[in-house]
């Protein structure tokens, strides 16, 4: 579970510095026809980082079953099947970028259109809001269940409930429309609850569920 946690994890901060070099300049359609090759490796890394998120769940049901079923249902729904299918549409999106770069290449669309069309599918903030409310919840359950049962130190359980919590906010925030989910601001909120993440991830590749902790 802790290495699907960082196999993921290191998937998606490797395909967005694939991305980065076309968001660094003014005309991003031709950024991207550029680096066309980066964005498809992108793209299949973000894909990489939803499959691995996806599983962690599926992992963790036999285990967490054990003691609250309904938490750990919920959370292969939420965490499973609903933020897989968020990074898939994510992956399809930044996809789309390529033949519009093209077209935009050859002159078969209206540039302002165009660019408008790119700028949305890069960002996907619907996708990217949703994605984040998702995730929240997911992982209010999962932190619920570990806070209870102790599988995990309950001062990291803490962490990540309220760090779950800040994640919550930056989401609905985003999907008002009040900043953007890569924004400077959803960033910071979002800070928290990836470096618990990370911690947790360590911590279960290190000494596992506390099963017998959890048993008294």
């Amino acid at each position: 579970m802790g290495i699907l946690y960082l196999a993921g994890t290191i998937a998606g901060i490797l395909s967005r510095v694939l991305t980065a070099p076309a968001l660094n300049g003014e005309d991003l359609l031709l950024r991207v026809a550029a680096n066309a090759s980066q964005f498809t490796l992108a793209a299949l890394l973000v894909m990489t980082m939803g499959i691995a998120l996806a599983l962690i769940p599926v992992v963790a049901w036999p285990v967490l079953r054990q003691h609250d079923e309904i938490l750990a249902l919920g959370y292969v729904i939420l965490r499973g099947a609903l933020e897989g299918a968020s990074y898939m549409g994510i992956v399809v999106s930044w996809l789309l970028l390529l033949p519009l770069s093209r077209a935009y290449q050859s002159g078969a669309v209206e540039t302002a259109s165009a660019q408008a069309l790119a700028n949305t599918l890069l960002e996907a903030p619907e996708l990217g809001a949703v994605l984040m409310v998702v995730f929240s919840l997911g992982g209010f359950m999962l932190y619920t269940l570990l806070y209870r049962s102790r599988l995990t130190p309950r001062w990291l359980s803490l962490w990540g409930l309220l760090a779950i919590m800040m994640n919550l906010v930056a989401g609905l925030l985003a999907m008002f429309g009040v900043f953007s989910p890569i924004s400077d601001a959803s960033t910071i909120l979002q800070l928290p609850i990836f470096f618990q993440e990370i911690i947790l991830a360590i911590w279960l590749i290190v000494k596992g569920f506390n099963v017998t902790e959890a048993s008294k």
